[in-house]
């Protein structure tokens, strides 16, 4: 991370609901262009902490800042500064595919001309022109995947956060949707990812990995791999999960 500034960093970030901790004192920072992987099994916290990077849920302590800003004061420029994906994608399937791209640009704030000029840049990119007049709902999935991440950093964001982005592809298609990661990257675009396939995980700068509400390990996937004296990621996330307590 030399010599690039950190555009999330996060000291002892903490959630707790009742008495159960989902998110206990977490410390992590990711610097701008990095592709930063967040991994743990089911219920370790993750989707939790990532809420509250994203401006949607209060910590119960710890302090953090995104994109600059303070999450507990500062939300809403925190939304004005991000991109989002999930998994359930944020498209809507029964408008069509410019009308999606010109929707979202609108929300993100890009000006008439800039929006016009980005809505065909993005069906060229995209391979979509002759689509352009289709319904969402009847694209296959890998370019509803690829259209959504498209229309997530549509303006430009420091930061895009992707929620299990890759769910149910097929292995070409998510490794077309990791070009597209790549490209953003090298935009200077940090991409927050959290993902259930471990071979995805490989792809990434660095990787943490949560355990039970805790960062239990934080390094790039070579130095984790060597550290745990194994080969894959998948062996290091299993010997991690191992020691969970909490059920899913």
């Amino acid at each position: 991370m030399k010599n690039r500034a950190f555009v999330i960093e996060t000291d002892q970030l903490t959630k707790r609901f009742g008495n159960f901790t989902a998110v206990d004192h977490i410390s992590f920072r990711v610097a701008e262009g990095e592709i930063f992987g967040f991994l743990g099994a089911n219920g370790a916290g993750k989707t939790t902490a990532m809420r509250m990077l994203c401006g949607l849920s209060i910590p119960s302590s710890g302090q953090a800042t995104v994109a600059g800003y303070d999450i507990y004061k500062e939300s809403e420029q925190i939304k004005r500064h991000i991109g989002y994906m999930s998994q359930k994608f944020s498209l809507y399937g029964n408008l069509k595919v410019w009308e999606n791209i010109r929707l979202f640009g609108g929300i993100y704030g890009l000006p008439a001309k800039r929006l016009a000029d980005k809505t065909e840049e993005l069906l060229h990119t995209l391979g979509l022109e002759k689509e352009r007049e289709t319904l969402v709902d009847a694209l296959p999935l890998g370019w509803k995947q690829k259209l959504a991440f498209s229309v997530a950093i549509i303006h430009e964001p420091k930061i895009v956060f992707l929620d299990e982005p890759t769910g149910g592809v097929d292995p070409v298609t998510r490794r077309q949707f990791w070009e597209l990661i790549y490209e953003a990257a090298a935009r200077q675009i940090t991409v927050f990812v959290t993902t259930h396939y471990m071979d995805e995980a490989e792809y990434c700068d660095r990787v943490s990995i949560m355990v039970d509400g805790r960062i239990d390990a934080l390094d790039s996937p070579a130095a984790l791999k060597q550290n745990y004296g194994v080969t894959t990621m998948n062996e290091v996330f299993q010997a991690l999960a191992r020691k969970a307590t909490r059920e899913e």
